[in-house]
């Protein structure tokens, strides 16, 4: 039953969750123009980064892709729980059209360390 309530949970949190990745990832991108001084060109970086950014839904995984000049993947999330990964699980990009499956990078619904460019890399 516990188990049940905690899909449910992460059910209706899940575009939340996206929402809160979003906004982390275009913070990290703000902070990083402020460092690289690349902020004075643009009047909201945060802004513009969010949107740039969408969702792609696939069957096993969510890609998240960032529009600019040119579309990228910025990495994939694991839309069902699998013997190796968790729903929510945050997947490094191996190419357009798949993850990089060897480790999750961390869990939309958990706490996790990414960069603007893509989820980091294991240590």
């Amino acid at each position: 039953m516990l188990t049940l309530i905690k899909t449910k949970v992460q059910i209706m949190n899940y575009e939340t969750a996206i929402a809160k990745l979003f906004n982390e990832i275009a913070t990290d991108y703000a902070v990083w123009c402020e460092k690289m001084d690349y902020s004075s060109n643009k009047e909201n970086p945060a802004k513009e980064m969010i949107d740039q950014l969408s969702i792609s839904n696939g069957r096993k995984y969510d890609r998240i892709v960032r529009n600019r000049n040119q579309r990228c993947v910025w990495g994939f999330i694991v839309k069902e729980d699998t013997e190796k990964f968790k729903k929510g699980d945050i997947l490094l990009a191996a190419s357009w059209a798949s993850p990089a499956t060897n480790k999750a990078r961390g869990n939309i619904f958990e706490e996790y360390n990414i960069s603007w460019t893509q989820p980091n890399y294991l240590f």
